[in-house]
């Protein structure tokens, strides 16, 4: 069964992390090439509202907004999109930073500002390849030390990780993990169809045969937990019905073809 609470990866159109709308000192932290912060926080939104229309769904992966928390929140009501925020360690709903006093007086600045506060930590499925999202990567910090460690997806499965935190601005893929911070990409969601190409040069039959093990296991669990006496027949045929269509995914991911060796030669060694 899944270790985290499921995400429906299919729904996003966009993603970003690490916008830190309202914080002065990003510019001079992360080299921003911003004059201001007010210039900042202009043409973040703008850049957003270019490219992100009003029906679009946004997945932001944390640290949404800084300063004077009330007024950073409430500019951030001027970007488009439905938006889902996965909590970044300076935003005033995460676990790893705040208390659960703090986050009960914080959630509703964030809601009422249009965002929809998912956990830390998220899985799902995207064209039936499994996925993370988190705001931490697996390994790595913007930091010398690793900070939050213990708010960091386990990677037991090797399951490709969308993620920011790093503020690197030299690359966007490296090996399982996807980094979608704005500081290495021009300051503005990203496109999730990027995503699309990333994940299908990665273990392309391992993350379907994966999907539909889980899948699999979960209809059979489910099965094994209802009282004899409460099956009837028409929950026999859909027990039926679900059991074919996740063997067929199942079948589907032993036939994908084998990657390719260059795929081979980018997967991590550890680093």
């Amino acid at each position: 069964m899944s270790e985290y609470p499921r995400f429906d990866f299919d729904q996003v159109d966009f993603i970003t992390a690490d916008t830190h709308f309202g914080h002065q000192r990003i510019i001079e932290l992360a080299d921003r090439p911003f004059g201001s912060v007010d210039e900042m926080n202009d043409e973040m939104t703008r850049r957003w509202n270019d490219i992100v229309g009003p029906d679009d769904v946004v997945l932001h992966l944390g640290d949404v907004a800084l300063g004077p928390i009330e007024e950073s929140m409430a500019m951030t009501r001027k970007l488009n999109g439905r938006r889902f925020l996965i909590p970044g360690n300076h935003d005033r709903v995460s676990s790893a930073t705040q208390t659960k006093a703090a986050i009960e007086r914080f959630r509703p600045l964030y809601e009422a500002a249009g965002w929809e506060i998912l956990p830390e930590i998220v899985e799902g499925t995207r064209s039936g390849h499994r996925l993370l999202a988190c705001h931490y990567p697996y390994w790595g910090d913007s930091q010398e030390v690793e900070r939050h460690r213990a708010h960091r997806p386990r990677n037991d499965e090797e399951l490709p990780l969308l993620h920011g935190h790093t503020h690197a601005r030299d690359h966007g893929p490296g090996g399982l993990e996807f980094h979608v911070g704005v500081d290495a990409h021009g300051f503005a969601p990203i496109p999730f169809a990027r995503i699309d190409e990333w994940i299908t040069t990665i273990h392309p039959g391992l993350t379907r045969l994966n999907t539909a093990i889980r899948d699999a296991r979960e209809i059979v669990t489910s099965y094994e937990n209802v009282p004899w006496p409460e099956m009837d027949a028409l929950y026999y045929t859909q027990g039926y019905n679900d059991l074919r269509a996740v063997l067929g995914e199942l079948l589907d991911a032993l036939d994908a073809p084998e990657p390719d060796s260059h795929h081979d030669e980018a997967l991590p060694d550890g680093d």
